[in-house]
């Protein structure tokens, strides 16, 4: 049975980046029979982020990914949290040692950082000059037990070795030993580093197929070598290219929001962001942007994955959400939109209202968080124009004429619905002899105050007679 985790860290919020690695971990155990494993990678103590795991695990979950193991849910292959695995980690690192793969390192802090300082001036890669790999096994125990400060490093092979990775993304990939230094891993707090506790949680863990970024590409070594000297089979890897920035720079929050939590705060669903995130280096076989999670777990393949970064374009996630949104029953949307409609001074209005109100502007919506902002139009008795093209068009002579002739068709009639707008406007083109877009925008613009507005007829139809005539007279104004 395949078997694929996601391991964060629990240090903050849930990277897109990361949604990606997880999704894909998802689609890939669930299109093969397998399954998906949730586990924490909290050795780093002095970054962990309080209220984390419930964080990461509520936006996966919001996300619809489903984790079958975790430490919340359970499974035959716990502890899922690393920093309850010390004792198993113990066991391994005696072994290391006792076999020599592995030493015990003395060395300050101070007599690394001169050693650094020294091969920087000689224009070296700082790396570890192996100073404690040669001390015997007796001194080395003599020193730990009188409580002197020491790390543990695993042991580079001292003749330079190439080791080749069968990627299932880049194909095979090689690196030499040479390019490694001898790694620490276990700190002088005891706990363990990640390239040491990844390698035995996946093992133990029985993962079949390790998904990540590309940036771990020049650690693969290493880990090779940790499983070669424990004597056990490695997984299958796969390096996922790095989410770009437009400017082709690393995605990062200094331009624009990078969070799930972020995404889902500012309306977006979670079917669009999933089908957005999906499509950031993985393409499907066929000419289609628009995915359910069904049909991503039965198109996806890591074949189909690029080796090349992908661009995060915020305008096409923008109009993915809108293509979703448009597509949603309306009483679902409307329960989605309820917790921002909350926000507003809004809350609580009638509900059939509010319906009629959601069905006018589901076209419209880019996000759901965008409801909060233009509720204003129908409950305000004086809403204001705020667009600088709606003000612009609405100044002009030509929309005066427009609307001053307006009031007086509607005036005329007892009722104003979108069933005889038609013919009152066709009367204004008559007296006016203004037609077209000069005749239809400056009405547009004075009802519904948005050069995006929604529908006019729907609109109309809602407002009546007399809010339509309060508009368009306030319009008059501008």
């Amino acid at each position: 049975m395949v078997r694929l985790r996601f391991a964060p860290s629990p240090t903050g919020y849930l990277h897109v980046g990361g949604l990606r690695t997880a999704l894909f971990c998802w689609l890939y155990a669930r299109k093969n029979g397998g399954k998906f494993i949730f586990r924490l990678e909290d050795t780093d103590q002095k970054r962990i982020f309080e209220g984390a795991e419930n964080q990461l695990t509520s936006m996966l979950e919001w996300s619809g990914i489903e984790i079958d193991e975790g430490p919340q849910y359970g499974g035959i292959h716990g502890p899922y949290r690393q920093s309850e695995r010390l004792d198993i980690y113990a066991q391994y690192i005696r072994l290391l040692l006792d076999e020599g793969n592995a030493y015990r390192c003395f060395c300050t802090s101070e007599r690394l950082e001169k050693l650094r300082n020294e091969q920087r001036k000689k224009g070296n890669t700082p790396r570890y000059d192996g100073f404690c790999r040669n001390l015997s096994k007796s001194e080395a125990s003599r020193r730990a037990e009188s409580g002197e400060d020491y790390v543990v490093r695993m042991k580079i092979p001292e003749v330079p070795e190439t080791m080749v990775l069968n990627d299932l993304i880049r194909g095979i990939v090689s690196i030499e030993t040479s390019q490694s230094e001898d790694q620490v891993i276990v700190k002088s707090d005891g706990f363990p580093t990640y390239h040491l506790a990844v390698v035995i949680d996946d093992y133990l863990m029985k993962i079949t197929h390790v998904v990540r970024g590309e940036e771990w590409i020049p650690s693969f070594p290493k880990h090779l070598l940790l499983y070669r000297y424990f004597g056990w089979d490695p997984p299958q890897f796969a390096h996922l290219p790095l989410i770009l920035n437009p400017d082709r720079s690393k995605l990062s929050k200094r331009q624009g929001d990078v969070a799930v939590e972020d995404f889902r705060n500012n309306g977006f669903l979670p079917e669009s962001l999933v089908n957005f995130v999906a499509m950031l280096g993985w393409s499907p076989g066929e000419d289609k942007e628009l995915f359910t999670l069904p049909e991503l777990i039965r198109e996806f393949s890591f074949e189909r994955v690029n080796k090349s970064g992908a661009v995060f374009d915020q305008e096409k996630l923008n109009w993915m959400n809108q293509q979703y949104i448009q597509k949603l029953e309306l009483d679902d949307l409307q329960q989605r939109l309820n917790p921002f409609i909350n926000k507003t001074p809004y809350a609580g209005k009638d509900q059939k209202i509010l319906r009629k109100i959601i069905k006018i502007l589901q076209p419209r919506l880019v996000t759901l968080s965008e409801i909060e902002n233009r509720l204003s139009l129908f409950f305000e008795n004086n809403p204001e124009a705020s667009d600088p093209e709606v003000l612009k068009v609405l100044r002009e002579e030509n929309s005066k004429q427009v609307l001053a002739n307006f009031i007086k068709q509607v005036e005329s009639v007892e009722k104003l619905t979108k069933d005889n707008l038609g013919d009152l406007m066709k009367n204004v083109q008559n007296e006016t002899k203004i037609k077209g877009k000069n005749l239809w925008m400056p009405l547009r613009y004075a009802i519904t105050l948005d050069s995006e507005g929604p529908d006019l007829n729907l609109i109309v139809d809602l407002f009546g007679k007399e809010r339509c005539l309060h508009l368009a007279r306030s319009a008059l104004k501008f």
